[in-house]
This record gives structure tokens, sequence and C-alpha cells, in this order.
């Protein structure tokens, strides 16, 4: 066999996808801690989360989304308007700043599934982070892109999107949630 064909083959075979944890799962609400060290399983981690993120047609997650105590982010800005795959990773991401405020439209997660609500984000945020390849990067981003930093940000410091909505329509939600179980 050749060996191109075979790696291909391994490639394939070791990609897992992750289980992606849902509310109230209290590991969500978990402050991940930062990586220390970028190796070969921290690579394998992230590749597992972006098959786990494509899976799902996500455009973001975070590795307390799928049960990693680690500070990462992965997000696909791209695909949001392109069929062309922009994968991009941040490693112990941080907010340095914000700039005015908006209302995200219909935001939504993985981790809360079947509900998407307006949520009041930052309108532009600048992020430092560490990429793959253990190179420091700065982003500015506004828009959706701003959104999804925030977000995925919000989940390593256990924050889910609906912690950011109204008592009321968070009420709303675990109550849909609840019904939804018992009659399972």
């Amino acid at each position: 066999m050749p060996s191109c064909l075979f790696q291909i083959i391994f490639y394939f075979y070791i990609m897992t996808i992750l289980k992606v944890l849902t509310y109230p799962d209290v590991f969500l609400e978990r402050i991940a801690e930062p990586v220390k060290n970028i190796d070969e399983n921290m690579l394998s981690i992230i590749d597992n989360m972006a098959e786990t993120m494509y899976k799902f047609e996500g455009v973001g997650l975070a590795a307390t989304q799928v049960g990693i105590n680690k500070r990462i982010i992965i997000y696909d800005y791209a695909q949001t308007n392109s069929e062309k795959k922009e994968l991009i990773t941040l490693i112990n991401p941080e907010i340095i700043s914000t700039e005015g405020s908006f209302t995200s439209k219909n935001e939504g997660c993985l981790s809360v599934p079947d509900y998407r609500s307006d949520v009041k984000r930052a309108a532009s945020v600048k992020v430092t982070a560490t990429d793959k390849n253990g190179d420091k990067i700065n982003i500015e981003a506004q828009d959706l892109l701003s959104v999804i930093l925030q977000h995925e940000i919000d989940h390593l410091n256990g924050i889910l999107f609906i912690k950011r909505i109204s008592p009321l329509k968070r009420q709303i939600y675990i109550k849909k949630q609840k019904k939804n179980k018992k009659n399972q």
C-alpha cells in the first residue's frame, strides 16, 4: 500500500467526533485551564474538535463544550458565507478590549440545543491568543466574528449564552428542556 494512502486511511481512522455537552451539564460552568504545552495530543484534540464542529454544522466550538478543560476555541467564520473552510484555532484566547454594544440576533449554541435568542454583546473586540503553531496573534473583530469570539470565550469562562438573556426567557427555555426530558 502506498504510504500516502496509508496516511489518509490512518488520518480518518484516528479522527473522532466528540460528544457535545448540553445544558444543564455542570462541566459547562467550569473555568477552563490554560494550555501550557502545544503537543501532538493537543493538536489531536484540536482536529477532533474541528471534525465535531463541522459534523454538527457549528461556526465555533470551545474545548469545554466537548468535556476538555482547556482554553482552546476553534471557529470557521468563512463557512457562514462560502463553501471554503478556514478553520482558526485560538489557544488561551483573551478579550483585551471591547467597544460599543449591539444585540446579536438569533444567537444559538451547540450546547443549548433547539433554542435561539437575541443577546447583547460588544460591537467589537480585540483578542490576543496563541495559534496552534505557538505563534502569538491579535485579532480585531466586529459583527458576526465579534459575536463568535465573545460566545466561545464565554464558554471558556463557564458562561453559556442563556446567562446573557433575560431571566424570563431563560426560565422559558429551562421549563421547555424539563418538559422534553419528561416526554422522552
